[in-house]
């Protein structure tokens, strides 16, 4: 009798440490956690993530494929619990980086995940460095988990086609060229300066192009940031001394330029100059004929004695003096 009443209370201790204690469970606070019953994840009534604000950027024929299920997601805290039959998956959403020449499904390729290489409009091979900020999508934990086997495979491959086809298809805005010298891109004729000259551009496209990942794979891509696009050896050379004519005849259009303005200004200075004397000479004539005005409205006596002084102060200040004699 006692041995059946210990076999019952070591199964009982068993059970219960197997599937109450081991059922009891915790999420961190980088995590979120999901739950299947059977093999199903617990899902928000019939939403999609179509209904959610993360598929505005695909468009009809992604929207289509890329249909996923909204699912209850479990927040850090616990403990939780779970039956025997259901099973928990956690997944951190801490922001990670990566080099964006690294293949998750073969370390080797890209010079060992160092360099990417892609080709210019112009055929020019060139190799592109950079890192790439992600995260996984909260509001989208099922198309990471169980939408695609490989999500962050999907993710780099998708990232490096659509920087593939920026860099092969990639043209200089019209802002960024010398307004002084359209030609001056064709007379260089590598798109590689373009490119050089408009890193920012070519961040800012590759992280509103890559918008769609969340909707796609369940992965953001935070930021994107290309840091050194390099030609071949070979070109580099080349390349320098092309740059270093470019630079040598804009320093040469700007020395001109500013030597113009300032010829310009000394021109004006001069104007301005010869104008104030011109004022200064004509002034006094205009106040003579104010005061003669005067004196001609006072009577005519006035204005004949005026002339009178004048003669004779003049008078006064002349060696020699000839008079006209009447005949």
């Amino acid at each position: 009798m006692s041995i059946s009443l210990g076999v019952i209370v070591g199964f009982i201790v068993w059970f219960g440490t197997r599937y109450f204690l081991a059922g009891l469970y915790t999420v961190d606070q980088n995590e979120r956690a999901l739950k299947t019953s059977f093999g199903r994840v617990e899902r928000i009534n019939n939403l999609t993530t179509l209904e959610d604000p993360i598929s505005e950027s695909l468009n009809a024929d992604e929207k289509s494929r890329y249909v996923y299920p909204q699912v209850r997601v479990i927040h850090p805290g616990g403990p939780y619990f779970r039956w025997p039959w259901e099973q928990v998956y956690k997944v951190s959403i801490a922001t990670g980086t990566v080099n964006m020449a690294w293949d998750p499904e073969d370390p080797t390729a890209n010079v060992n995940g160092t360099l990417l290489e892609a080709v210019t409009k112009d055929q020019l091979n060139v190799g592109l460095t950079g890192q790439i900020r992600y995260r996984v999508s909260e509001r989208n934990l099922y198309a990471f988990l169980f939408g695609v086997k490989k999500p962050m495979a999907h993710v780099m491959g998708y990232f490096v086609s659509v920087l593939r086809e920026r860099i092969a298809n990639f043209e200089a805005p019209p802002a960024a060229r010398d307004d002084e010298s359209p030609d001056s891109a064709a007379v260089i004729g590598i798109s590689i300066n373009d490119i050089r000259k408009n890193l920012r551009d070519l961040n800012e496209h590759m992280d509103h192009e890559c918008t769609s990942s969340a909707a796609r794979y369940g992965m953001v891509l935070d930021a994107t940031l290309i840091t050194g696009i390099d030609p071949p050896q070979e070109v580099e050379s080349a390349l320098a001394a092309i740059n270093t004519a470019y630079n040598q005849v804009s320093s040469d259009i700007s020395l001109a330029q500013a030597g113009a303005d300032q010829k310009i200004v000394q021109s004006r200075r001069a104007v301005e100059i010869e104008t104030l004397k011109a004022q200064a000479e004509v002034e006094p004539l205009i106040r003579l004929a104010a005061q003669l005005k005067d004196l001609k409205a006072s009577g005519a006596e006035a204005l004949r004695a005026y002339v009178r002084n004048v003669k004779l102060s003049l008078y006064e200040k002349a060696q020699q003096v000839f008079v006209e004699a009447k005949k």
